[in-house]
């Protein structure tokens, strides 16, 4: 036989080793610890969701689930992290509204494109935001604070997790809609921004309810609206925004799953189909509730449902963040 032939039958060969080794590796997914990148501070909202996911996800996947925090300017550092990241499935992120439709168009020149940078997962929870004061604000409900904050408006100051997350726009638009223009003040964390509500040394937040709710139950903070069009049972007392007379304000956050560009698709069937199973646990769904979240309906919970939520999300918000005259800093 010719040796060109032989050499030829070599590499063939060798491509369909190499092939059968690339395709038995995959099906092995995952063989070795997990990095979940929560793009915000440990003890904020979306961290103790990641936990909680990340504790439940290991068990079925029968790996490591390693939570790596990388906050800051609104969760795009950490998101860009994960954008970065070889799509080999063993790095995902824990997105959210902030990360991958508010900053779009927030920021003029975003780390990068959420349609394109990355590989929809999961949906996997919506939470709404609540209006908090200082305990001691000369208000107890949204028609008292509206008044306040219109005759004080140059002396105030709202917190929120950073520019461009869900609790800055919130409050941006709630500003809006009812006329008053404060200053605001950005923290690396919502859990900085809510130290400092309960200290009293700044006067409002647009929180997260997860992380809002035992603050409010405990008294150290006064709870004025739900800025959702229904009540939660988490605080079912709680009048929302559209019952006190803001008919239709609806403001809030969710959480989603992202791998890297180009991720196999029979990787994101696995870790999409664990994720679902996870939400699917009674124990997930009670520990969940507790913190205020919703865990969205399976058919919202596929690639394509996500990908198609976060096109409509990004053009939802646009119009809002652009009228309000917002900019991330």
């Amino acid at each position: 036989m010719r040796k060109d032939i032989i050499a030829a039958l070599i590499v063939a060969a060798l491509a369909c080793l190499g092939a059968l080794a690339g395709a038995r590796a995959q099906e092995q997914w995952p063989s070795r610890p997990l990095t979940m990148v929560v793009p915000f501070a440990a003890g904020g909202p979306v961290d103790l969701l990641g936990r909680i996911l990340g504790q439940y996800l290991s068990a079925e996947l029968k790996v490591p689930v390693v939570i790596e925090n990388v906050p800051g300017a609104g969760g795009m550092p950490g998101s860009q992290r994960v954008a970065r990241a070889n799509p080999d499935g063993y790095t995902f992120l824990l997105g959210s509204i902030g990360t991958h439709a508010l900053n779009q168009t927030l920021y003029r020149h975003p780390l990068y494109n959420a349609e394109t940078d990355f590989t929809p997962v999961a949906l996997i929870a919506q939470v709404p935001l609540v209006l908090i004061v200082r305990k001691d604000f000369p208000a107890s409900d949204l028609a008292e604070f509206i008044a306040y904050a219109k005759a004080h408006q140059s002396q105030l100051q709202f917190g929120s997790a950073g520019a461009g997350t869900s609790t800055h726009i919130g409050c941006v638009l709630l500003n809006q809609v009812v006329g008053v223009d404060v200053v605001h003040v950005p923290y690396r964390g919502g859990e900085g921004a809510l130290a400092d509500v309960m200290a009293g040394r700044v006067d409002y937040m647009c929180s997260i309810l997860s992380i809002a709710a035992q603050p409010i139950r405990d008294k150290l903070v006064k709870s004025i609206a739900l800025l959702a069009r229904e009540r939660s049972p988490t605080i079912p007392n709680l009048a929302t925004a559209d019952e006190q007379g803001l008919k239709g304000f609806d403001a809030y956050s969710w959480n989603a799953v992202f791998l890297p560009k180009g991720a196999a698709s029979e990787i994101v069937t696995r870790l999409n189909a664990a994720l679902s199973k996870v939400l699917d646990d009674p124990a997930v769904s009670a520990k969940l509730a507790d913190l205020g979240l919703y865990v969205v309906a399976p058919t919202e919970r596929t690639p394509a449902h996500l990908a198609e939520f976060m096109r409509s999300e990004i053009a939802k918000w646009a119009a809002p963040i652009r009228a309000s005259g917002a900019v991330g800093e």
